[in-house]
């Protein structure tokens, strides 16, 4: 899988010192989007997200109510379905089952699941298949099917350190060992290893060591794995460089569970799954919830077979099914309520867990001054291989191993949660995160795109990793030509580009024209381009303007993709040439539409 990131300048610094020593140091929510250097293109950052001044609890409506396109939102469904079995790509099916939801402004419009949760009896690696159940024994996957929810575990042992934080109660630029002194007792280098560090996978530790092969403590109190990630050598110096890590995290809940007396799982539940109600979210479910969970895979390694109510992972099973990086089971209702929480500011209805302050921190990514994965505090953001058309500079969200994800937009209100079983019966399949990003994009682009005249603009939908390209024919002109035209886009940064450009002899061939781009707010952001563009420029129409060399024929917008990750696409509207004050094209003219060559763009009306 691909994993490209763009870096966005997304003024990091102020909320990533907003939870030190004085959390009241946390930046303000901003009245108006922070002031943009000339010259590039508009961003966002945390500081520009204004959030709802009530929040209510989720309900279910219609897509339309939230301004939804309802064909959009039913594709949701259709596109995780497709993944059931195999297709283009891929041999096999990437999941037996899954379960998923979609919400806006708090409002439920798809909440679906398909397939099975139990399908499989166990895995023949002799002849490299699943050995099926009978089919009478097959379990249909539920809307409340619990998942095991692997890495998204991470999500739940960062806000209870957030809040922490926010308390006073730890300083996330302290060392680790102030809190745990263990932690560097045999290695100084870990001195400097401070705790959001730990949070934004910076602190220097090995990505993965093998706890579950070490013994059982007698007592029970894991002793002798702790003291295996406190002896491990670090790969680099703290602070030096990304590195993600499920040690990171480990390690970070028995920081918490010395500070406060008492284990993450109590921390999770008094801090969180209690105050909003989520009753279907724990760790270790009982034997009694067991029918209604998820079968992940078949491990005669850690001599469980098939694993059906216990955590997939050995090294958070090991650790007595309680652990800061994975071991949490949940519903999509619940994770979808606790990411409204942060789509909200920190509150859910009458609950608060954090401040706006705080979420903000949390949002921000603390890893852009390296160019590394861009990270919140535990948070991964600016993710687009799972994130897709939903990816902004500020969206937020984490999979988990076993296949699940979460990603919340506090730009649009949007939460979209999908939870598969894709490790039911072996690991090896669905590797690759494509069945997270269909979905995904089918519910970004139920946001409609309004023309900004007329009753249609034009968009572009390259296939088969072939440009699409919009051709305007000039009428003969003396003198040179100056175009405008209105512009949306919303792509993968760098890999999926658009361009206008300009040929002087009769369209055989085509060259970048410069545009100058500016938004169309009252304090217009203005900034040129060399005539291609990509990447995110804030969800808005802008106005696009270029002056067109001596004797241009002809006038083109293309579009291309490299076929991976994608945003919400690219939209034109009122394409205008003119030459000494006179159109020379015009789409509002109905002789001059009738001439566009269309290869790739339709009109559409969102």
């Amino acid at each position: 899988m691909k994993r490209r990131q763009f870096l966005y300048g997304v003024g990091a610094a102020g909320a990533a010192g907003a939870l030190g020593a004085a959390p009241a140091h946390a930046r303000r929510p901003a009245t108006h989007p922070a002031p943009r250097p000339l010259g590039s293109a508009p961003t966002v950052t945390p500081a520009d997200i204004r959030f709802p001044s009530v929040s209510r609890p989720l309900r279910y409506g219609t897509p339309r109510q939230v301004g939804l396109l309802p064909d959009h939102v039913a594709r949701i469904t259709t596109e995780a379905e497709s993944f059931l079995t195999p297709g283009p790509g891929r041999p096999t099916p990437s999941f037996p089952g899954c379960t998923l939801i979609a919400v806006r402004d708090g409002v439920i419009v798809a909440h679906e699941a398909r397939g099975h949760a139990l399908r499989y009896a166990g895995w023949d690696d002799r002849r490299g298949e699943p050995v099926e159940l009978p089919p009478d024994r097959w379990v249909p996957m539920a809307k409340d099917t619990l998942f095991d929810m692997a890495s998204v575990t991470k999500l739940f042992t960062s806000t209870v350190a957030a809040q922490l934080a926010e308390q006073g109660v730890i300083d996330l630029d302290a060392p680790v060992a102030r809190y745990l002194p263990p932690f560097a007792a045999s290695d100084p280098a870990k001195a400097a290893v401070t705790v959001r560090q730990l949070l934004v996978h910076r602190s220097g530790l090995v990505p993965w060591l093998n706890l579950y092969a070490l013994p059982d403590d007698p007592d029970g109190d894991n002793a002798t794995r702790m003291a295996a990630i406190y002896t491990s050598a670090l790969q680099r110096p703290p602070g030096t460089g990304y590195a993600y890590s499920d040690l990171n995290m480990i390690t970070l809940a028995v920081l918490m569970e010395e500070v406060t007396g008492s284990p993450l799982d109590a921390l999770v539940a008094d801090r969180i799954t209690g105050p909003l109600g989520l009753r279907d979210t724990l760790f270790n479910p009982p034997p009694a919830l067991h029918d209604r969970v998820a079968a992940t895979e078949d491990q005669p390694w850690t001599g469980r077979g098939m694993i059906r109510g216990s955590v997939h992972d050995e090294n958070a099973w090991a650790l007595g099914g309680v652990a800061g990086h994975a071991g949490l089971f949940s519903t999509a209702r619940d994770m979808a309520v606790f990411a409204q929480t942060l789509a909200d500011g920190g509150r859910y209805g009458r609950t608060r867990l954090m401040s706006e302050d705080t979420v903000r921190a949390v949002l921000t990514d603390h890893n852009a001054d390296i160019g590394a994965s861009p990270r919140g505090l535990g948070w991964q953001v600016d993710q687009r291989f799972y994130m897709d058309a939903l990816t902004t500079p500020v969206t937020a969200g984490h999979t988990g191993y076993t296949g699940t994800s979460v990603t919340v937009d506090p730009l649009q209100r949007m939460v979209f949660v999908l939870l598969t079983n894709r490790v039911h019966p072996t690991r090896e399949r669905g590797t690759d995160s494509v069945y997270r990003r269909r979905p995904t994009r089918a519910f970004a682009r139920a946001v409609p795109v309004r023309p900004t005249s007329g009753r249609t603009a034009w968009r572009a939908h390259p296939a088969g990793g072939d440009a699409a390209h919009l051709t305007a024919p000039l009428r003969p002109h003396p003198g040179r030509a100056s175009a405008t035209f209105d512009l949306w886009y919303d792509t993968e940064p760098r890999y999926d580009v658009g361009t206008f450009a300009a040929s002087t002899d009769d369209g055989a061939s085509f060259s970048p024209v410069p545009l100058t781009l500016r938004t169309r707010a009252a304090d217009a952001h203005r900034w040129s381009t060399d005539g291609t563009f990509h990447g995110y420029s804030g969800r808005r129409w802008l106005t696009a303007s270029a002056e067109l060399p001596p004797g241009t024929t002809h006038v083109r917008w293309s579009y291309a993709v490299d076929g991976g990750y994608e945003g919400r696409g690219v939209h034109v509207d009122r394409l205008r040439v003119t030459s000494g004050g006179r159109p020379v094209f015009d789409d509002t003219r109905p002789a001059d539409a009738a001439r566009l060559h269309a290869d790739g763009w339709s009109p559409t009306r969102t």
